[in-house]
């Protein structure tokens, strides 16, 4: 069984959240502000946060940074009643893995989370560790190691590079990252995904302005040749 942490303040919405995911045979833990749902997050180790945007004490934003800083590895699905795309634009980066606009489907939320657990549970003939030059990712733990140095790997950046090395050898598109790793088949700016693999450069890469594994292919997209 699952657990799913909702942080929302809104006590009908949390209310409606919990009766759904416990009907499909979620565990629910709740909490109604920014701060509290840090702790219950940290505290708790739930499979999945559900994540209000606009929170009391602490904003949702703000509360996602504080768990990826604190190598929270699990999804992380933002729920805003804003529509602005700088918003979704910021939740991505700063490591929302989803993001719904509020008033929602029940239904498409649920398909979402589904995917969201599908994919962190590292389920199916996914490469474990990879192994290039002298740089070592271990994707179940979510370590990364150059010159046996722990380097620091967001969420997104191990989904993206799991992707590129999966299809090594093979050009990815910017939109097949986008709709894979982020779950958007359309997407308002590729920004999201350039910037994610200029960060594995600067991480990985003995030169970062002279690839030699995540290489880009112009016009197209990108290529591990690790």
């Amino acid at each position: 069984m699952s657990r799913i942490l909702i942080v929302e303040d809104e006590p009908d919405i949390m209310r409606g959240l919990e009766l759904n995911l416990r009907a499909e045979g979620y565990e629910t833990v709740s909490a109604a502000t920014g701060p509290d749902g840090l702790q219950a997050a940290l505290r708790d180790a739930p499979d999945l946060v559900l994540l209000d945007i606009m929170l009391p004490g602490m904003s949702g934003l703000d509360v996602c940074r504080e768990l990826r800083a604190r190598h929270f590895v699990r999804p992380i699905i933002m729920l805003t009643a804003r529509s602005a795309e700088v918003d979704r634009v910021v939740g991505l980066e700063i490591g929302a893995d989803d993001y719904v606009t509020k008033p929602f489907g029940i239904r498409e939320l649920l398909a979402r989370i589904r995917v969201r657990l599908r994919r962190h549970d590292g389920s199916g003939d996914r490469k474990a560790v990879l192994r290039f030059g002298d740089v070592e990712i271990d994707f179940d733990k979510h370590e990364a190691t150059r010159r046996t140095v722990r380097v620091e790997l967001t969420g997104k950046e191990f989904d993206v590079l799991r992707m590129l090395a999966e299809h090594r050898g093979k050009i990815v598109t910017r939109d097949q990252l986008l709709e894979e790793v982020w779950g958007y088949e359309h997407f308002p700016t590729t920004r999201t995904v350039d910037n994610h693999i200029l960060r594995l450069r600067q991480k990985l890469e003995e030169n970062p302005s002279d690839p030699r594994y995540i290489l880009s292919i112009y016009g197209e997209g990108y290529k591990f040749v690790g």
